[in-house]
């Protein structure tokens, strides 16, 4: 009995090999029913296409994006296998030695084989037609796309897509998104999966239906509902009576949300610009405000720290590739790079023009106004007149949103690493040597020299320290805004007005004095404009020091007196 049923298996077995061989030939065999019906809508006579492509509405699988895809792009061929029968698919996207390309399963990604030689197939650029597209399978292939991102595994593409049906207010849709509500986990994928539901409900036939959505929209304070409700008001007919009340009680209730969410998103990107400002006045604060310097070209010393952090990105991306792991450690490395570098340059003109133009403020604001020139013709040459692009890391990108109040992590950065900055300044100067040299050569410069301090080093030192600050502000800015030649122009002007309504020499009143400037400033913007409010900030600077010319913290000391 056992002899019989190992004979009987094996002959079973040699009657099956060759079907088994001819479907492993021409590729991996599908067992997912939701493939299996995607590849024969792909393969279905043109009369019956789009209806099987509709089929796939609602249907989740991996493979169904990128095949419709390729077919709306015209990257979607019909491959005739060795038995007669025609299998969808792509091209590999990279040529072989001989410039043809191998032909990929749509189902799997896998190379499909020939099922005579078990080779991969393969063919010339031009060889196959790729399967045509009329007008109503462009539809379908939308409708199906539409709905597929709302099963996609990236939480952000999915509450686009869901926020793509809530506005396209199809009733069709309703049972998918409910039932996606249900199993979503995502916070913010929720809220977009309610607010779409809703939307669609506001053109239910119940009303009640459409008032519990009014109040659903309303609680999410949304800013499409509001539109949408200013739409329905002014149409003809009117909506009834009630559903009218509960529209204009919700515009009201969602706009003065977003009045409050608006002045404190102000508020925060005023912080963020005063503490560009301070960042960008702190140096100046120094070579100004302690050597009585007038440096034209300190907005040419920040665009030296830009610079040198766009050369660290590109050494970065040659080492490890852009987006990698390696990559977004690149501007750490360049803060320190961008402070050395500026400094150095800042070292340079103190040697070569300042030291001679010390109690000289006129000669020494022309000298280096020029030097500014000279900087500004330098970048033109080394690295172009264009901007250059600087690739912000991944810690820097996106943004925190809390009650709708958004919170961009770069500048949550430039704020924090402001903080850090006058803290390092001020234990500079009141906790180490340099620091008490530093306030000795600047109170009595002949005392300090009668008692052997050495002023010309600090004053080198000093110098180079500023200019090495005005470099970490380059750096910052190059993670706000576009790098290029003549940055520095652009914001040598608010450093000066920082710096002399702050307190000539004071930390403190230019950190008061940045932070008023940046947030006044945003704060106007969107009810004056942005020149306007430029002009009367200004203006109110102006008229401050017209009560006050010493600023905020006037400094007394013996060489001011």
């Amino acid at each position: 009995m056992l002899r019989l049923l190992v004979r009987l298996s094996l002959s079973f077995s040699l009657l099956l090999a060759p079907s088994l061989m001819l479907r492993a030939a021409s590729g991996p065999v599908s067992h997912s029913p939701a493939r299996a019906q995607l590849i024969a809508a792909l393969v279905a006579p043109p009369a019956e296409q789009a209806a099987a492509i509709r089929a796939l509405v609602g249907v989740e699988d991996s493979a169904i994006t990128p095949a419709l895809n390729a077919w709306r792009a015209g990257e979607l061929f019909l491959v005739t296998l060795g038995d007669g029968t025609r299998a969808p698919a792509t091209l590999a996207p990279a040529p072989g030695a001989e410039g043809q390309l191998l032909a990929l399963s749509v189902d799997s990604a896998t190379p499909l084989l020939d099922s005579t030689s078990g080779k991969p197939l393969i063919f010339a650029p031009k060889q196959l037609k790729p399967l045509d597209t009329t007008a109503p399978l462009r539809r379908a292939i939308r409708d199906v796309l539409e709905v597929a991102g709302v099963s996609d595994p990236t939480p952000s593409v999915r509450r686009e897509s869901v926020e793509r049906l809530g506005q396209s207010r199809k009733a069709e849709h309703l049972p998918l998104l409910k039932a996606r509500l249900v199993i979503e986990k995502v916070p913010v994928v929720r809220a977009a999966l309610t607010d779409a539901i809703a939307f669609i409900q506001l053109a239910d036939s119940d009303s009640k239906v459409r008032l519990a959505a009014i109040a659903s929209l309303t609680e999410a304070h949304s800013l499409a509902a509001a539109a949408r409700f200013k739409e329905q008001l002014a149409a003809t007919p009117a909506p009834p009576a009630d559903e009218a009340a509960a529209m204009v009680a919700a515009l009201k209730k969602i706009e003065a949300h977003w009045q409050i969410v608006n002045f404190f998103g102000n508020l925060f990107r005023g912080l963020s610009a005063g503490s560009v400002l301070l960042l960008i006045a702190l140096g100046l604060a120094i070579t100004f405000g302690l050597m009585g310097v007038i440096n034209m070209a300190h907005g040419e010393l920040m665009v030296v720290g830009a610079y040198a952090t766009f050369v660290v990105q590109n050494i970065f991306v040659s080492a490890f590739g852009l987006g990698s792991f390696g990559f977004n450690f690149y501007f750490i490395a360049a803060l320190p790079v961008a402070f050395a570098a500026a400094a150095a340059v800042g070292l340079l003109m103190e040697r070569g023009v300042i030291q001679f133009l010390y109690k000289r403020p006129l000669e020494s604001l022309l000298a280096t106004w020029g030097v500014s020139l000279a900087l500004q013709q330098t970048f033109r040459l080394v690295f172009g007149p264009a901007n250059v692009q600087i690739n912000a890391p991944s810690w820097l990108q996106g943004s925190a949103a809390i009650s709708d109040v958004l919170f961009a992590y770069n500048r949550l950065f430039v704020i924090g690493f402001a903080a850090l900055v006058v803290l390092g300044v001020w234990l500079v100067l009141n906790r180490t040597s340099l620091g008490l040299l530093v306030r000795a050569v600047m109170q009595n410069r002949q005392m300090a020299s009668c008692i052997g301090v050495k002023t010309t080093h600090v004053n080198m030192m000093t110098f180079g320290f500023g200019s090495g600050l005005a470099g970490l502000a380059g750096a910052c800015l190059s993670q706000l805004g576009n790098v290029g030649p003549s940055m520095g122009q652009l914001h040598i002007i608010d450093a000066f007005m920082v710096v002399v309504s702050g307190g000539v020499g004071n930390i403190l009143g230019t950190v008061a004095a940045s932070l008023g400037i940046g947030t006044v400033d945003q704060l106007l913007q969107p009810v004056l404009g942005a020149v306007m409010g430029k002009i009367l900030v200004l203006f109110a600077i102006i008229l401050f020091l017209q009560w006050r010319p010493g600023g905020l913290f006037p400094t007394r000391n013996r060489s001011l007196d």
